[in-house]
């Protein structure tokens, strides 16, 4: 009897496996170089894409995004933040001139030797997503107004 669930869980793993591979395959330069830089992350998740690849992974205990050109050079690499993770100038600025809105998403986007940070801000009316100018402040993005219901 354990022959045969062995048996048939194996069948359902290739099975699965077939069926995860007929997308797109990804682009094998863009593996060779995460695999060089990202030598310890585990749980990678590859999408393929018109004119790059993402890679989902865990990396020292943080959930991260890399993306990668057709190439196989690393273009940026992107993260989810916490407020008090933020350059001390640009939290400042946020308290004081946004007062009146909450962080709905904030992220850090490194890419090669700049990083910048997108934060989306929400109150009743409207929507700003705000990107930094370096860490001496930031520029609106865009600015979405909420529609009633």
């Amino acid at each position: 009897m354990k022959k045969i669930i062995l048996s048939l869980a194996a069948v359902l793993m290739i099975g699965l496996s077939a069926f995860a591979d007929k997308g797109t395959e990804v682009n094998q330069q863009a593996v060779r170089a995460f695999t060089k830089d990202f030598a310890s992350a585990k749980n990678a998740v590859w999408e393929q894409k018109k004119d790059y690849v993402k890679v989902t992974f865990t990396f020292n205990d943080q959930i991260l995004f890399a993306y990668y050109n057709n190439s196989g050079e690393l273009q940026a690499v992107v993260r989810n933040i916490l407020s008090d993770q933020l350059p001390i100038s640009l939290l400042t600025e946020l308290k004081k001139e946004y007062s009146g809105f909450w962080i709905s998403e904030l992220f850090e986007m490194a890419s090669e030797d700049q990083t910048t940070y997108y934060v989306t801000l929400e109150n009743a009316d409207k929507t700003l997503v705000l990107k930094s100018s370096g860490v001496s402040g930031w520029s609106l993005y865009s600015k979405t107004k909420k529609e009633v219901q």
